[in-house]
């Protein structure tokens, strides 16, 4: 009997939308390592990135090394604090380029995020790599349209929150 091959998984986290829709819906923290246990058990995670902001403040390194030893590749992008008091530190391109460079080495794209700008990009995934697309967000926090664009759409609820 010829076993068949592994579900090679891709995981990209956007970590700031995870954590504010986590604590405005939930007062709570998302359970990372609960995600990596789950994802585990249906393939090999083959690529598992999440892209962050960078404050250089001590819980945020403690946070960035946790992650890391879970099994994630933390990048990081400066925090900028703008004169009139909004910040920037948007991954939206960076995710993107590393989803459609990994997608074709994979077979499942999973991506933590409610941000709707990503839904262009799990159409094209799917159509061009054939990738099954799965979504993980806070759902009363996630655009329809990104809900719509995944094959899968998983409600983050207390079994991966801390």
């Amino acid at each position: 009997m010829a076993s068949q091959a592994a579900n090679r998984i891709g995981v990209f986290v956007d970590v700031q939308n995870i954590y504010h829709t986590c604590r405005q819906s939930y007062g709570r923290q998302f359970n990372y390592r609960a995600l990596w246990q789950r994802l585990s058990q249906q393939g090999d995670i083959t690529i598992a990135n999440a892209y962050a902001t960078h404050r250089g403040d001590q819980g945020q390194l403690k946070f960035q090394n946790a992650l890391k030893h879970i099994g994630f590749s933390v990048k990081l992008k400066p925090f900028i604090q703008r004169a009139d008091g909004s910040a920037k530190g948007d991954w939206d391109v960076g995710i993107t380029i590393d989803v459609v460079e990994a997608a074709e080495q994979l077979d499942t794209v999973v991506l933590l995020s409610g941000d709707g700008d990503f839904d262009l990009l799990l159409e094209r995934v799917k159509r061009r790599f054939g990738v099954q697309a799965e979504v993980y967000g806070v759902a009363a926090l996630s655009a329809d349209s990104l809900i719509d664009s995944a094959d899968r759409f998983w409600a983050i609820g207390e079994d991966l929150l801390l």
